[in-house]
């Protein structure tokens, strides 16, 4: 498992379908930004489907992976948008 922040940066008419895909494999937390734990496999599986999604000529995603969520110190400042929760 590793920890992910994935970002994206889509024309608007494509920011529902990138939306739902995000959302099938991450935390969403603010516009167009995700977060969470995820498997290698998953992850790859996640990027091939947003891949058919985006134009690589006009949209960008941006992905930074940590091994582990204590692998960094995360700071809101303002209203938090979706608050990730964990459930057991």
């Amino acid at each position: 498992m590793m920890y992910v922040i994935l970002v994206y940066d889509v024309e608007q008419k494509r920011v529902a379908k990138a939306l739902k895909v995000c959302r099938g494999y991450l935390h969403w937390v603010q516009n167009s930004v995700f977060e969470g734990e995820i498997t290698e496999g998953k992850l790859k599986e996640l990027l091939q489907k947003i891949k058919v999604v985006i134009n690589k000529k006009k949209d960008s995603i941006l992905l930074y992976k940590f091994e582990q969520e204590k692998a960094f110190e995360k700071e809101i400042i303002g209203q938090e948008k979706a608050p990730v929760s964990q459930i057991i």
